[in-house]
C-alpha cells in the first residue's frame, strides 16, 4: 500500500503536525483496503468469509451447523445449490456428485424408472447434501434407492447379566431419610 505522505510536498514532512496526520490517515486507509480486499472477496463464493458465507445460506434457506461442517464443506454446498439448475440428465447428476462426493466415489444408474446411487459417504452433512440434490434434480415418475459401498463390518458380541433390587420401604414405616429407598445386590452373569 501506498502511503499517503509520498503525494504531499516535502516541507509537509518536516511538520510534526502533517506527520501524525500522515500516520493516521495511513491507518484509516489500510483498514479501508483490508475492507475493499474483504468485500470483493465475499463476492465470489469460494474466497468468501464466515459472514458472507452465513448470508448466502440464509438467503438459500440453508441451515448450517458451523460445529460440524466445515466452511469448505458449506462454500461447496453453497455452489451446489446455485449450480443445481435444470436441465437435467444422468451425467448433470453424475457430475455434481463428484462435485460433492469425489471422483469415483459415488455412482448414479438409471434402469426402468428407478435411480440408483452408490456411494461412499462417511460424513452425514454431505450425505443429506447428496439426498438433498438427488431429490432436486431427479424426475417425479423416478423412484430413488441409495446404496452404501462402505465396506465395513459390524460385529455383535451379547453378554447377559443380573442385578436384583431389595426395597427397603414398608408401608408406614419406612423412616425417611435414614434408610435407603433400595440396594441393589451383586451382578450376577448369566452369559
Amino acid at each position: 500500500m501506498n502511503r499517503i505522505e509520498k503525494y504531499w510536498p516535502e516541507f509537509f514532512l518536516k511538520i510534526l503536525d502533517f506527520v501524525e496526520l500522515a500516520n493516521t490517515e495511513n491507518k484509516e486507509l489500510e483498514v479501508i483496503q483490508a475492507a475493499k480486499e474483504e468485500y470483493f472477496n465475499d463476492k465470489f463464493v469460494l474466497t468468501s468469509s464466515v459472514e458472507a458465507v452465513k448470508r448466502r445460506e440464509k438467503i438459500l434457506g440453508i441451515q448450517a451447523d458451523p460445529n460440524t461442517e466445515t466452511l469448505d464443506f458449506r462454500r461447496k454446498r453453497i455452489i451446489n445449490r446455485y449450480s443445481t439448475k435444470p436441465p437435467f440428465t444422468k451425467a448433470y447428476l453424475q457430475q455434481r456428485l463428484d462435485f460433492l462426493v469425489g471422483n469415483g466415489r459415488a455412482i448414479a444408474e438409471v434402469d426402468s424408472f428407478i435411480l440408483t446411487v452408490t456411494a461412499a459417504i462417511y460424513d452425514a452433512s454431505i450425505f443429506k447434501e447428496v439426498e438433498r440434490t438427488i431429490y432436486a434434480i431427479k424426475p417425479a415418475n423416478m423412484i430413488y434407492q441409495q446404496q452404501t459401498a462402505i465396506e465395513n463390518t459390524i460385529t455383535l458380541d451379547e453378554h447377559i447379566s443380573k442385578r436384583e433390587l431389595d426395597r427397603q420401604t414398608i408401608l408406614g414405616i419406612w423412616p425417611l431419610g435414614a434408610a435407603p429407598f433400595a440396594e441393589l445386590q451383586q451382578e450376577v452373569v448369566i452369559k
